[in-house]
């Protein structure tokens, strides 16, 4: 029982992780609240399904997907920084739209993947030819590690070079780096962009692995990505880039575990997982102010 959790919940944090990435790109790096991601989510998985049912390479179908969730950040970017309309309401906008593409692009509300091929059959049927050996019990988790860490170090050397280093100086200090003359509406649009693209590879992913793609599929995204976040940064702090986006990939497996703990326990319902993932961010969030109060008042 416990191996088979600590696998899947490996597997889901994994790819999900790389979801949390993406929000982290938006929540940390630029401050901007974006929840274009709920919309994003769900493109990406719609886009794959789609073009691999319509017998298209399900890695083709992964780029489009990883293209198409960075055109739904495009947007959302274009309308907080040419329309002047705000971050949250400029993601909701986006998110609200994306629902009835998503549907457009699917032609229906569920699309089954089943007997398809996807990148992880390809890749099963690639390794047991090369290597007999090679047992399908791992292939998730072997295809999550690589992948995330791909996803990791491609955003760690990203924000290193001189366009990852404005895209961070814009969440700090936007108007120290206007005044370097950095184009900060093109940084926040490039930044929202990159981050729903993670969101949108994610998605696809995550359809591929589940077998299916689903119009709801996105609901509360946002909320577990940005818990996974928090959660990170709780267990390892504020650490150098490297170590922080590792305590991302880190803390979307405890959010999936801790998930399921409590389902495996009979603790809650799968019903009560949003709200579950609700108070998981409320707690994250209030802690370190209770922990200051808590120190004042002694």
């Amino acid at each position: 029982m416990w191996q088979s959790m600590i696998l899947n919940s490996l597997e889901q944090g994994l790819v999900f992780g790389i979801m949390a990435l993406g929000v982290y790109i938006t929540f940390k790096v630029l401050n901007f609240a974006d929840l274009t991601v709920d919309g994003s989510f769900p493109l990406g998985a719609a886009m794959a399904a789609s073009l691999i049912v319509s017998g298209h390479s399900p890695f083709l179908a992964t780029l489009a997907a990883f293209i198409a969730g960075g055109a739904a950040g495009c947007l959302t970017g274009i309308l907080n920084t040419k329309a002047k309309i705000s971050d949250l309401l400029s993601g909701i906008l986006t998110m609200t739209s994306l629902y009835s593409i998503n549907l457009r692009i699917m032609g229906q509300p569920n699309i089954p993947l089943l007997n398809q091929p996807t990148v992880f059959s390809l890749t099963r049927d690639f390794l047991i030819r090369f290597f007999p050996g090679f047992s399908d019990k791992y292939l998730y988790l072997f295809s999550f590690v690589i992948l995330a860490l791909l996803t990791k170090i491609l955003l760690d050397t990203f924000l290193k070079t001189q366009l990852g280093f404005a895209l961070r100086a814009t969440g700090d200090n936007p108007q120290m780096i206007r005044a370097q003359g950095v184009n900060i509406e093109f940084a926040k649009i490039f930044g929202v962009a990159l981050s729903n693209a993670f969101v949108g590879l994610s998605g696809a992913l995550v359809a591929q692995y589940q077998g299916f793609a689903d119009v709801g599929l996105g609901i509360g995204t946002v909320v577990s990505g940005l818990a996974s976040v928090i959660i990170g940064e709780a267990l390892l702090g504020e650490k150098p880039l490297f170590i922080t986006t590792l305590g991302v990939l880190l803390g979307s497996f405890v959010y999936r575990f801790s998930i399921s703990l409590v389902l495996s326990f009979r603790l809650a319902q799968a019903s009560d997982l949003k709200l579950l993932t609700a108070i998981v961010v409320i707690i994250a969030l209030t802690a370190p102010q209770i922990k200051k109060t808590i120190k004042i008042s002694s």
